[in-house]
């Protein structure tokens, strides 16, 4: 997994000597297997808070790239779950102990000729591939990946590289990452205003209880944040759909993404763009500038069509 993270010196005391990091790195090679079938009603609701206006799913629609996010739901009871809205830690994955965790990024590739649909039977292996830790600036993060693999009545269908990446508590006055300047050159384009109501339908419709998206004072005032955070599969999710609006038919062969930085609720709006013949993907919310990447790549009419997406406040 690439990590583009400044390599100077931690301004606070490392928590995760080469003792604890050992103990976390034999979480790898762990895996366990998950059962779903995909029904109807979560492709309804989900098309619903993407505001489309699609034909009502039954038995044998093609589910759209990265909708399968709405499976495999994790389902902890009550007393499992630890303050920040995730189940405690130490089960599949390991409990490393910083406390600030978010989604860094992925690769999906989907199987050509099994597509995932309405009405099969599906199981999920997920496996810890590897657990990394890095020092920084702003402190210490680790990095977990974890690699699944989709199957249905037909075979394998979809494979995927999760990033997920834990850091530490937020220092007082810290300041996040320089922006990079969005590309203007827009083939289409659409604004979404990330608004409560939205967060709180994703987070709902994925069974994600993680506070940073819903609850303003717990990551104001205890994570450190300054406004709700957009999920990052969400924002992933909308750069699929903007291409499916835009591309009929399309069906992607590949799919990377990439958090550079947080995108917030608090401004009014954001702008997804897919500029032409630009080779990765991003998103935005202050006007011109780069809050997570994402590199598409989608097999369109025989051929393979490459595009890039940004959004922006206000570009």
């Amino acid at each position: 997994m690439k990590q583009d993270m400044p390599n100077e010196t931690p301004t606070t005391p490392s928590v995760i000597d080469s003792e604890a990091l050992a103990k976390l790195q034999a979480w790898q090679g762990r895996s366990e297997t998950l059962a779903d079938d995909i029904t109807a009603a979560p492709v309804r609701a989900l098309s619903a808070t993407l505001d489309r206006d699609d034909a009502l799913p039954e038995a044998g629609t093609r589910l759209p790239e990265l909708w399968h996010w709405l499976y495999f739901l994790p389902h902890h009871r009550q007393s499992e779950i630890g303050e920040d809205g995730h189940a405690r830690r130490g089960g599949f994955l390991p409990p490393v102990p910083l406390p600030r965790r978010m989604w860094a990024g992925g690769r999906l590739a989907w199987e050509p000729g099994n597509p995932l649909q309405v009405g099969d039977r599906i199981e999920r292996t997920s496996t810890i591939a590897s657990v990394t830790h890095k020092a920084g600036r702003t402190g210490e993060l680790v990095f977990v990946l974890v690699r699944h693999e989709v199957r249905n009545e037909r075979g394998l269908a979809l494979t995927e590289e999760h990033d997920i990446v834990y850091r530490a508590a937020a220092q007082p006055g810290e300041a996040g990452p320089p922006p990079t300047p969005a590309p203007k050159d827009a083939a289409f384009s659409r604004d979404i205003v990330p608004d409560d109501v939205l967060l709180f339908r994703y987070s709902a419709l994925t069974f994600n209880g993680h506070r940073i998206h819903y609850d303003r004072r717990y990551v104001t005032q205890v994570e450190g944040y300054p406004g709700l955070i957009v999920h990052g599969p969400l924002i992933a999710t909308l750069l699929v759909d903007l291409l499916r609006r835009n591309v009929p038919g399309a069906q992607l062969a590949r799919f990377e993404f990439r958090a550079v930085r947080p995108t917030f609720d608090i401004t009014p709006r954001f702008r997804i763009i897919a500029p032409s013949g630009i080779r990765s993907s991003s998103a935005s919310q202050t006007a011109g500038c780069v809050s997570s990447s994402v590199r598409t790549i989608s097999r369109v009419r025989r051929y393979t069509r490459i595009t890039r997406a940004a959004s922006s406040a206000d570009m």
